[in-house]
């Protein structure tokens, strides 16, 4: 008899009043693009942020800002980062770390990066045998594993 009542309640509702119940049952997460972005001799493009708890080095990317799709968001990211624009533009994978979604992409890319963020500190391309020591392992896992791939 509850669940009844309680449908023929719901069904009543606006749009906005169902929305807000929802979400406001739902764990909240924060989403972000990551690149894994190779040059034309294999290189990875490995930058040092200055944000990055516990770990400088990382692929670069960053939010996802709200109603942006993501491969435009990590397109984004790249040229506000370091001024390169990516190309042959693939999702490897999504992923949950935690309360965080990380949507992961494939790119190449050509030229020097040129810092054009507060954020970074440093930016370069490396093999996967010479990836900085300071990076977080999972990372440095990805760029091994699909390196293998290519």
């Amino acid at each position: 008899m509850l669940i009844k009542i309680a449908r023929n309640i719901w069904r009543v509702l606006p749009y906005r009043a169902r929305l807000f119940v929802i979400r406001s049952w739902q764990h909240k997460f924060t989403v972000s693009v990551v690149a894994l972005v190779t040059d034309p001799e294999g290189r990875v493009l490995v930058l040092d942020h200055y944000l990055r708890p516990g770990s400088s080095w990382g692929l670069p990317g960053g939010f996802i800002d709200p109603d942006e799709p993501a491969e435009e968001a990590v397109r984004r990211e790249l040229i506000e980062e370091t001024g390169l624009e990516i190309t042959n533009v693939r999702l490897i994978e999504v992923r949950t770390i935690r309360q965080h979604i990380e949507v992961l992409f494939r790119a190449e890319a050509e030229g020097e990066p040129v810092l054009k963020s507060n954020e970074i500190r440093d930016a370069g391309w490396f093999e996967a045998a010479s990836l900085p020591q300071d990076m977080y392992d999972h990372q440095r896992e990805t760029i091994r594993q699909q390196l293998k791939r290519n």
